[in-house]
């Protein structure tokens, strides 16, 4: 049987449009920030993409205030209709520039091409699209007949989802009537900046969104400061529980969606070609830098080495390499610092005698990259099985139970997501009762709407966001 190769089919890096250096974005204007500049890198080759002045704390008190007099001035008192203008501008800009943003998305980031042009990009639109469908009727959403905005709103977003986890901090809050001052992530703020680009193109008031470049010193910064009425952070469990001691006793709002450890739960009547394909997209998507990935397997013990044998023979097929081309699946690894600790928790995972595979598949000798990596054997104590690993590498469990899985899955101090895989429609509504996640896929995994709320419970933190749900962390009700 022949074997076919694939041809490299590379996307342009010209298309992104790259600049020599970026600045932080306040009141409207790109300025000079106080703070050291930093460089961004191509975690796919190790270059530096662009040099990015940063905030200081001086800034971050400068931004809060502008934001302050937008939100006392037109915004908040902007009739819903007209707000909402401003988000479907926004929202049209996105997929006018979409191509764009997906290949400097896949540059900065090092996600594989086609999911930046595929997902990140269309689902970024689609939450101001949605959004903005709700900025003239909010009075309709279930609050009381006067819902208020909160004021200024704080917003920290991460590394793996840059444009996207932006979208969904800024449609709620612009939308809701409040102002913004957000940081993006340290190792991936281009696509931000170039949203205050589309800021500017969509005329939207100066102060209403107000971006700042800058490490976790920046972040606590806004954090702190007495000007800031609600703080939205997605990111690590360990900062998220900073940000609520630091939170603690003031007035403001917060709301944390934080790590997770979800269980993929296969029984042994799922359809397995159907539930070999979730796995591999609950896991490997994003190389594996999905909050709500689904990197712990059980599997009913009667079905276990089938699923195996399939699931290694899928992986084996994936390919690992330039993000920027249209066949990679697996991308670079964000920064060299993630690249060392997924390492370590995998030789964590050999050295505790989980039995370890890892696909063959030719790796780049150049950049921060990562081959699938599955473990079976693993038992509850393991760290593969507890840590949140943040990388393609997938921990497998058994079970032989219902009561059993639903026991394994929620053995974790985390709780944002799980799937469930099996025919039956009965037990999928009861192991979805049981399970302590707040969002259950069935017969599938990873997959979003902006109309649907999606947040955590204990570590995976709390509120929603998305849905009409979502809306409430930034009304007054």
């Amino acid at each position: 049987m022949p074997v076919f190769e694939y041809a490299p089919a590379p996307e342009s890096r010209a298309i992104a449009n790259l600049k020599d250096h970026y600045k932080p974005f306040v009141d409207g204007e790109f300025v000079d920030g106080s703070g050291e500049p930093l460089k961004t890198i191509n975690p796919a080759t190790e270059e530096v993409l662009a040099e990015v002045g940063t905030a200081s704390k001086s800034d971050v008190d400068t931004a809060v205030k502008a934001a302050r007099k937008a939100y006392n001035g037109a915004w908040s008192k902007m009739p819903g209709t007209e707000r909402a203008k401003y988000l479907f501008r926004i929202a049209r800009l996105i997929q006018e520039r979409s191509r764009e943003l997906a290949v400097l998305e896949s540059l900065d980031n090092g996600k594989p091409i086609k999911e930046s042009r595929d997902s990140d990009i269309p689902t970024a639109a689609a939450h101001f699209f949605y959004h903005a469908g709700w900025a003239d009727k909010l009075e309709y959403a279930g609050y009381g007949a006067n819902p208020r905005p909160l004021g200024v709103a704080g917003q920290i977003i991460p590394w793996n989802f840059p444009l996207l986890m932006l979208a969904w901090k800024i449609a709620p809050a612009l939308a809701t009537g409040n102002t913004v001052v957000l940081k993006p992530a340290e190792t991936t703020p281009l696509t931000a900046l170039v949203f205050a680009e589309i800021c500017q193109q969509a005329e939207l008031p100066p102060g209403v969104v107000n971006i700042l470049p800058g490490a976790g010193d920046i972040g606590a910064s806004i954090v702190e400061h007495a000007g800031i009425d609600k703080i939205a952070f997605t990111g690590s469990t360990e900062v998220g529980k900073a940000i609520q001691r630091q939170v603690a006793g003031t007035p403001k709002k917060l709301t944390l969606e934080l790590g997770g450890k979800a269980a993929n739960i296969v029984f042994e009547d799922a359809p397995l070609d159907q539930a070999i394909e979730g796995i591999v997209n609950g896991i490997f998507f994003n190389q594996g830098h999905v909050c709500c990935a689904g990197s712990r397997l059980l599997v009913q013990e009667s079905i276990a080495e089938e699923v195996l044998e399939k699931l290694r023979y899928r992986v084996s097929t994936l390919r690992v390499g330039d993000p920027l081309d249209k066949n990679t699946d697996v991308g670079a690894i964000n920064s060299a610092e993630q690249l060392a600790k997924i390492r370590g928790l995998v030789e964590s995972g050999d050295a505790e005698g989980a039995q370890r595979w890892t696909s063959p598949c030719p790796v780049p000798e150049r950049g921060f990259f990562f081959a699938p990596t599955v473990f079976a054997n693993v038992h509850q104590s393991m760290r593969i099985a507890r840590e949140e690993i943040f990388g393609p590498v997938l921990s497998v469990l058994t079970f032989r139970t219902p009561d059993e899985a639903v026991a394994k899955a929620n053995n974790t101090p985390y709780g944002l997501s799980a799937g469930i895989w099996t025919e039956k429609g009965s037990r999928i509504l009861w192991m979805a009762n049981q399970l302590r996640a707040g969002v259950v896929w069935a017969n599938t995994f990873n997959r979003f709407d902006p109309a649907a709320p999606f947040g955590g419970y204990q570590e995976s933190g709390f509120g929603r966001e998305g849905g009409r749900t979502g809306l409430e962390a930034y009304l007054s009700v």
